[in-house]
């Protein structure tokens, strides 16, 4: 069964989007407002970038709370498709909590 991961999102009219898990082959810190999410192979990829406020230069807590989120994700019994990502506890460079403002994929 596929899986989701379930992120919060503060922009208009969305409370959160949904993320496949399956077929993720890197989760990066791209810079210090995003994360990537890259699936497929070297022949062809989609790229999901999830847009956050901004951490400090050299924090990666927003990366490994989405990459542990996946292995949670992938932890749970196949009727639990969906994994809710919490961003509880993470802050930003200038403080303050941490919030989800967007999520593409190219």
């Amino acid at each position: 069964m596929q899986k989701f991961l379930s992120i919060p999102i503060n922009a208009p009219g969305e409370t959160s989007q949904l993320v496949a898990v399956d077929g993720i082959v890197l989760i990066e810190a791209a810079s210090t407002t995003t994360v990537t999410i890259t699936y497929g192979n070297a022949a062809a990829q989609d790229v999901v970038t999830i847009t956050h406020g901004a951490v400090a230069l050299g924090d990666i807590s927003v990366r490994d709370r989405i990459q542990d989120s996946v292995i949670a994700a992938l932890q749970t019994s196949w009727t639990n498709p969906k994994y809710d990502v919490s961003l509880a506890g993470l802050t930003l460079a200038a403080g303050g909590a941490v919030t989800v403002t967007g999520i593409a994929i190219a």
